[in-house]
């Protein structure tokens, strides 16, 4: 604490040391002799000219200064230099701050430290003002009920700190049991309720999204860029309705009884259309010449804004419809694997690997990422057999309804049991001992080398020679083996999505995107995951669930389209194609 002052005086001087070089000979550096004496001829001459160079009461400039010294200095390279200085100052006061609070801290934690110091100064930090602890004392205290246990050995600020924590947990535990009732709430509700739900938070996600460089470009925004909020919610808005235009179309054409409104769907496109282009004329008119670099930046950011939001959910609403478990699953899965990296990381965080894991977002660890992608693993196994059992959760739908109404449908076969073969192919990604290990995996050899002799391997039989290993799964359901898939995907690629929200606050040095969720911060703190896993699972469902997403009334839709010449063609085409099948009659 005593070297304090010492320490000001020195960064005093470093921060000094750009106007020495700057100014030149007038330098108070420059004003000691080899010896170290004073230089007075030089300091005198420095007064003489400052003397000279003095302004009268009124602003005009006296009579004995020189034409040459009432130049206007350079303004730049002023400006330039006050603003380095103040930086560096700036720099400067912060540095001796954080190291006196660290000594504070330290002198807090420590008493003995206080007591062999008595005249140590000790800032009060309400009042800004500093005092002079003449006299301390380390006087034994009883320990009250509070101060007794593992907090006993704590000092006043390390307390505080493990309070707000706890304070802060518990805020957030809350928080969250009442964003999942809301869930639970709506998804009892039905499809629509749902899409609703979706369409408001891509609204929100856009908010805080925007808001970010809005916050920190204002004052160059202010009344100089004409209509700079409202190009943004243009441009949202067009996204908006072409996605979900284009999804209503499509129900539209899957439900016969729906049928009717296809004169009116017809001029989906050119309305998207007539709103691109006029949001694309207003954009460019509204740019000014001094600023189109950044205008031309902001429109960037809001494009990607788009693509992150109303492009990664385009397809969240066809997974609603084709079943809520493709809805709910993923982002359950999500949950699950937010909560127990945190859990894992809060538990064991760089008590095996030292290693930082990314350095976009420095508090997330080795522990924390494997251990929260193994509980989601685990999770998805028992979840997906779990939500399997209702149709509520199963049956896909095409219809409209405000009111929630019981579904019934032609289970799939992915939601019942059956013997599941697992590729062979995925058994050669992984070592041969670890795949031993697996529980049910069957070695399958060749005889003499003859590949169309393959049987099970015996131990220790010459003949035998390994071909490859086999796995089949009985009593379980294809959905769960779907279930494990999307989960890999929620535990090594969603949480790279949350990495990207870190980089994001990072580079405008924020800590939440917004408040409205308490303990957890903004919207897109909490779905930064979900974008990416929502699109990925529209992806594997029309891969591997449902290889194309042609149906009866599509086909019908279709037929209608088609001229009466190609309608009859089609007809024989059917009728031929029904013979060769059989199912005539």
């Amino acid at each position: 604490m005593n070297n304090l002052p010492m320490l000001r005086q020195r960064r005093g001087g470093s921060g000094s040391s750009f106007l020495s070089r700057s100014s030149g000979a007038n330098s108070p550096s420059n004003n000691n002799d080899v010896d170290g004496n004073k230089n007075t001829s030089t300091a005198t001459a420095s007064s003489e000219a400052s003397t000279t160079t003095q302004s009268t009461r009124d602003g005009s400039v006296s009579p004995a200064a020189s034409p040459k010294s009432r130049r206007t200095p350079k303004k730049s390279l002023f400006a330039d230099e006050k603003e380095y200085v103040e930086q560096q100052s700036m720099a400067d006061l912060t540095s001796i701050k954080k190291e006196h609070d660290q000594m504070l801290e330290q002198q807090t934690d420590n008493p003995s430290i206080i007591a062999a110091s008595p005249d140590t100064p000790i800032p009060e930090r309400q009042s800004g003002k500093a005092t002079t602890a003449t006299t301390q004392t380390a006087a034994p205290t009883e320990k009250t009920g509070n101060d007794r246990g593992p907090r006993a050995a704590m000092g006043q600020k390390s307390v505080a700190k493990d309070e707000g924590r706890t304070r802060k947990i518990l805020t957030r535990v809350i928080s969250g049991f009442a964003m999942v009732s809301v869930f639970l709430g709506i998804l009892y509700c039905g499809h629509v309720y749902i899409c609703g739900l979706v369409a408001v938070c891509e609204l929100l996600l856009f908010r805080e999204l925007v808001k970010v460089r809005y916050n920190t470009f204002f004052h160059i925004i202010e009344e100089t860029i004409p209509l700079f909020r409202t190009t943004q919610w243009m441009w949202f808005a067009v996204a908006i309705f072409y996605t979900y235009s284009d999804f209503v179309v499509e129900i539209i054409k899957s439900n016969t009884n729906l049928h009717y409104l296809l004169i009116y769907a017809q001029f989906q496109t050119p309305i998207a259309f007539l709103l691109y282009s006029a949001t694309f004329v207003v954009t460019i008119a509204t740019m000014q010449t001094g600023h189109i670099k950044f205008q031309l930046n902001q429109l960037c950011w809001t494009i990607v804004v788009l693509c992150l939001t109303v492009g990664q959910l385009k397809y969240i609403m066809h997974n609603v419809y084709n079943g809520l478990i493709w809805f709910t699953l993923p982002i359950l899965l999500v949950v699950t694997n937010d909560i127990m990296a945190y859990v894992a990381g809060m538990t064991c965080g760089r008590k095996f690997i030292q290693r930082p894991f990314v350095q976009l977002s420095p508090n997330k660890t080795w522990e924390g990422f494997i251990g929260g992608g193994l509980c989601t693993v685990f999770v998805s196994w028992y979840l997906a057999r779990f939500l399997a059992k209702f149709t509520w959760m199963t049956c896909p739908t095409n219809e409209f309804r405000l009111l929630p109404d019981a579904l019934t449908c032609d289970i799939d076969p992915i939601f019942h049991e059956a013997t599941s073969i697992i590729p062979t192919q995925v058994f050669e990604l992984f070592p041969s001992v670890l795949v031993t290990m697996v529980p049910g995996v069957v070695n399958v050899c060749s005889v003499d080398g003859n590949t169309s002799h393959l049987t099970a391997c015996i131990s220790g039989e010459p003949t035998h020679s390994h071909h490859h290993f086999e796995l089949a799964l009985k009593g379980v359901l294809p959905m769960q083996i779907h279930a494990l898939s999307l989960a890999m995907f929620a535990s090594l690629v969603g949480p790279f999505g949350g990495f990207l929200a870190s980089a994001i606050k990072r580079a405008y040095g924020i800590k939440d995107f917004d408040s409205i969720i308490p303990g957890h911060g903004g919207l897109m703190d909490r779905m930064d995951c979900q974008f990416l896993m929502a699109l990925c699972t529209w992806v594997h469902y029309n891969t591997f669930v449902k290889m194309a997403t042609v149906s009866v009334p599509k086909m019908i839709y279709m037929y209608n389209l088609l001229k009466e010449s190609e309608q009859v063609e089609f007809l024989e085409k059917i009728t031929e194609m029904a013979s060769e099948a059989g199912l005539e009659g």
